[in-house]
């Protein structure tokens, strides 16, 4: 949806915008004209504003006027047509309201349709995490998404199926381990004990015979009797220290042993190793998809990623755009400068959110109220080279009494980008008066 043109109406006078369908800067008004214009061109699309007539194009091609005169029927006519579709946009309360009928309340839409300087600073909190998942190849990254959510499905699905949970995967996985640890390092000790005990008593036995010609000579054979002996305890030692483990682990899971453990979780989980191997396999998978996904996004959450997708996407074909921009010209903004990206971002952001703001897929105008007023002139010119090329998807329409914007603006206008309304001191004062005139009545 966009606006072609707004009238204000107070008595016999009438004071009349007409608005380009990319973006129209009207320069030179201050903070309460700002004000009264954001009220007009919001309240125009809802159900209050007696004396605002628009006319607005909907994105179905569709050219309505809206006909609100004081004292008189307020109603919506489809120019094309040259019918009255009042009834379409009526509200069971009986008020004509555009934004109703898109599914908007009056209050959100003055906070999504307006974007002022504040706006534009507090959007940045959650422009670093967003900047940082833009830097990342978006199809590596969304793929690697996805199969997290897929992983992460499938295990919820298995676990429910074998009448387990899926944290269960992990305790079952450490014990597993610990006890394969265990029994592989009792079959060492086994093993070695039984030839330990051998090599000792060969040993052993051969020192007493060598011992009548020579003491000294008879050391080797005792000495390795020994060693052997030592290096049967160090592997005692090792399965002890296994075991223990496995008592650990098992304890955290609540069980006393082993067997203990196959008969107690969850009726005999794993008893059946056709349910061990499905829990397994969906962890198995599900922890590939968590190490990949955190390989590209580190540790932000893969939830809060699809919650703000449509920005990060848009973030980065801003980076791409404003790769190509730099080629072409000078202003285009320096993707190291944090600050001026994060703003960007948050244009880019509002931007998309505009263009599916109605409840069918509507795409709403939105209007900046002075948002770069704050900030320095060196970051203005690539946020306005952004707006131009953003421009029209959805309409614009920039309220400012900023030089460096109208001075912008004045050149984009000429080669028809754009349009500049510049009104002169009696035009503004003439507004606000029939604004003040309205308010009284």
């Amino acid at each position: 949806m966009r606006y072609e043109r707004l009238v204000i109406q107070a008595g016999s006078n009438s004071f009349s915008l007409d608005l380009h369908p990319r973006l129209t800067v009207i320069a030179g008004v201050g903070k309460l004209e700002r004000d009264g214009l954001v009220g007009e061109l919001i309240g125009a699309l809802g159900a209050s504003r007696t004396g605002v007539h628009a006319e607005i194009v909907r994105d179905d091609g569709r050219h309505l006027a809206v006909f609100r005169p004081e004292g008189g029927r307020h109603r919506i006519v489809d120019i094309g047509n040259a019918t009255d579709v009042s009834k379409e946009f009526t509200t069971p309360e009986g008020r004509l309201d555009l934004l109703a009928h898109a599914g908007i309340e009056l209050r959100r839409a003055r906070r999504r349709m307006r974007l002022a300087a504040g706006d534009l600073a507090t959007g940045t909190q959650g422009a670093t995490l967003i900047r940082q998942l833009a830097d990342v190849d978006q199809h590596r990254l969304w793929a690697a998404a996805e199969n997290l959510r897929r992983t992460d499905d499938r295990l919820q699905q298995v676990a429910e199926a074998v009448g387990s949970a899926p944290e269960d995967a992990a305790v079952i996985d450490k014990i597993e381990q610990r006890h394969q640890a265990f029994e592989a390092a009792q079959e060492r000790h086994e093993k070695f004990r039984a030839k330990s005990i051998g090599i000792a008593l060969a040993g052993a036995v051969s020192a007493i015979p060598i011992a009548f010609f020579s003491r000294i000579a008879a050391f080797g054979p005792l000495f390795l009797a020994s060693v052997t002996v030592l290096v049967s305890v160090v592997f005692r030692s090792l399965m002890e220290r296994a075991a223990r483990a496995e008592e650990e682990a098992l304890a955290e899971a609540g069980a006393q042993s082993y067997l203990g453990f196959h008969l107690q979780r969850v009726n005999g989980l794993l008893s059946s190793d056709q349910n061990r191997r499905q829990l397994m396999t969906a962890a198995e998978e599900h922890n590939k998809a968590t190490a990949e996904w955190k390989t590209m996004a580190g540790d932000i959450q893969v939830d809060w990623a699809f919650e703000h997708r449509e920005e990060i996407l848009a973030a980065a074909r801003l980076r791409r755009d404003m790769t190509a921009l730099g080629a072409m010209s000078a202003t285009a903004p320096d993707m190291d400068d944090d600050r001026t990206t994060d703003l960007a971002r948050v244009l880019v952001g509002r931007l998309a959110e505009l263009r599916h703001l109605g409840h069918g897929g509507e795409a709403f105008p939105l209007i900046l109220d002075d948002p770069f007023v704050d900030l320095d002139p060196g970051m203005k010119p690539s946020l306005l080279e952004l707006l131009g090329h953003s421009a029209g998807s959805p309409q614009l329409i920039f309220l400012t009494e900023d030089e460096d914007v109208a001075s912008w603006a004045r050149l984009e206008a000429l080669t028809g980008a754009l349009s500049i309304i510049e009104p002169t001191p009696e035009h503004v004062d003439e507004v606000g008066a029939k604004r003040a005139a309205r308010l009284s009545a």
